[in-house]
């Protein structure tokens, strides 16, 4: 495994971050079986992986729940636990959103989940347009003040959005958001044009979700056949990838995995390693076969020709339905 700082902190993530959110039963594409869970997560901490992303309603916190008892036994220093507030935990009112009441209970009990005394990177999953930021970052805060929380991070938001929460910690002295974890693989690329050169600009770590763009960058679907059962099948997002430029785009995936001995799972992996702003992007592997394939793109070595080959036939563009996910 091969490791790098977090953005510009001197936190040491793995190049690859375990997302969790197909652990539980929410949904019936998820891994409903806890040992199956916990196999994949052990596997990937002995594999190298020591950065581990969820979310507290990730199947209304069971993930939190699996997650804390598969690294109970593990050394937790070495670990990076990362989990994430904002989306309903309940029916009534204070049950979700981005206010100092909600951030600090949602909090407490995500550390009571994990079985943890501290969160090493809580993010905001989106933006709340209810509640002032300045509301958000001094809750925020107060965690990090408190020792409950290591770093703050944020997630899928416009630039603009991004740029007026780090001017609001610069200017009153907020803890500032580490790390943004955007939409970002070959065929959705528009965050080019949105939140990353934000990111770039801030010494911000770039941590994707969906870097296999839903499995489309697989190459298990194919023109004109509709997906069989799984979540695809009734994924309207996965549907809405299946564009004639994103297929050329992955033609171009499946050419170069030919040519490397690779899957295109790999290729498309390593593409975003290449990228120097991307840290370590979210995997979420539903088999022990998945995980070891996706960590192995690590070898796969990409050239400045092969980049270009392969971001040639989709140039990024951004509007507010596409980002607004």
């Amino acid at each position: 495994m091969e490791y790098t700082n977090l953005g510009e902190t001197g936190m040491e993530v793995s190049r690859f971050c375990l997302g969790c959110m197909n652990f539980g039963t929410e949904q019936p594409w998820m891994i409903h079986d806890e040992e199956e869970s916990r196999e994949v997560i052990d596997r990937a901490l002995d594999l190298g992986i020591n950065f581990l992303d969820t979310a507290n309603v990730y199947s209304h916190g069971e993930s939190e729940e699996i997650v804390g008892r598969a690294i109970a036994e593990r050394d937790r220093s070495e670990l990076v636990v990362a989990t994430k507030v904002y989306g309903p935990m309940g029916e009534g009112p204070n049950k979700g959103g981005l206010s100092r009441k909600h951030i600090i209970d949602q909090c407490e009990r995500s550390l009571d989940r994990l079985g943890t005394d501290y969160i090493d990177l809580y993010q905001i999953h989106r933006w709340d347009d209810e509640t002032p930021i300045e509301e958000t970052l001094s809750a925020l805060s107060y965690l990090v003040e408190e020792g409950l929380v290591r770093y703050i991070g944020a997630s899928t938001m416009m630039g603009w959005q991004f740029a007026k929460a780090l001017y609001e910690s610069d200017l009153n002295g907020h803890e500032r958001f580490v790390s943004m974890q955007p939409e970002y693989n070959l065929v959705d690329r528009h965050e080019e044009e949105n939140v990353l050169p934000v990111c770039a600009d801030q010494g911000i770590g770039v941590i994707p979700w969906s870097p296999l763009g839903g499995g489309f960058l697989t190459g298990k679907y194919e023109r004109d056949e509709e997906p069989g059962e799984g979540r695809a099948a009734d994924d309207e997002h996965t549907h809405e990838r299946f564009t004639e430029e994103n297929w050329a785009v992955l033609d171009v995936v499946r050419e170069l995995a030919e040519e490397k001995d690779a899957s295109p799972a790999q290729v498309s992996l390593a593409w975003l390693l290449e990228k120097e702003l991307v840290d370590s992007p979210i995997i979420g592997p539903r088999s022990l076969d998945h995980l070891e394939e996706n960590v192995a793109a690590l070898d796969v070595s990409l050239s400045d020709d092969e980049m270009a080959r392969l971001e040639e036939p989709k140039s990024p563009a951004w509007s507010r339905a596409t980002g607004d996910l």
